[in-house]
């Protein structure tokens, strides 16, 4: 457990001294969430509607951002076969930097989303769901990523196919992230609609350090 936590420490700090990725990621998912009521219109009725779908849609997207570099980085300089030989299993090592990932990514915009759903007129029944939901997805999120990180390291643009092969899992958590808002505003409670996000969130965390794993050990072959 030591060097599990020193492994999230290192990426961390990595993360803080390379701080315009994390910024870069809260940035996009304020602007995009702002430019939508010049889009669509200012009227509250609207944007209270489809607030929900903004928000997720544009934390998916955000959150794609950062995931190219999760063992990119470490796969150049060299670092990424240095810690394979570590006596802690590559296993556990991706399930560091995913949370390490979520720390830098998913958290700021966990904690930005009341602000903005607030700007698209959210109804307030559904703040409590939105950050459940966020603070389950967001991980999953991120866990996800890593797999499609570790099968596109060192392709060529591999930020493409990484939206290729990610986008289509995120659907799911898009899918009850936004029902679990709507079902609360209904008055019909979110709690059918988390227990899914905490199942799909304990599953992605058992079986995506093994494939993950497996996809950068062929990475280093």
């Amino acid at each position: 457990m030591s060097a599990f936590r020193l492994l999230i420490a290192r990426d961390l700090r990595l993360a803080m001294r390379q701080g315009g990725d994390a910024a870069m990621v809260v940035a996009f998912f304020i602007l995009t969430v702002v430019l939508f009521p010049f889009g669509v219109g200012p009227e509250p009725e609207l944007l209270q509607r489809i607030a929900a779908g903004i928000i997720w849609v544009t934390a998916l997207l955000a959150a794609l951002l950062s995931l190219e570099k999760l063992f990119q980085t470490d796969y150049e300089d060299g670092s990424l076969e240095a810690l394979s030989l570590l006596p802690l299993p590559l296993e556990f090592q991706v399930l560091a930097k995913c949370v390490a990932h979520w720390l830098v990514t998913g958290l700021p915009l966990t904690l930005v989303a009341p602000l903005l759903a607030l700007l698209l007129h959210l109804d307030p029944a559904g703040y409590g769901a939105l950050m459940l939901g966020m603070a389950l997805g967001t991980p999953i999120l991120s866990l996800l990523g890593a797999v499609g990180a570790a099968l596109t390291l060192g392709a060529r643009r591999g930020g493409v196919l990484l939206s290729l092969l990610v986008l289509p899992l995120y659907i799911p958590v898009l899918i009850f992230g936004v029902a679990a808002i709507e079902a609360s505003i209904g008055g019909f409670g979110a709690r059918p609609h988390l227990l899914i996000l905490t199942a799909l969130l304990v599953l992605a965390s058992g079986l995506v350090p093994f494939a993950a794993a497996a996809a950068l050990r062929q990475a280093l072959e």
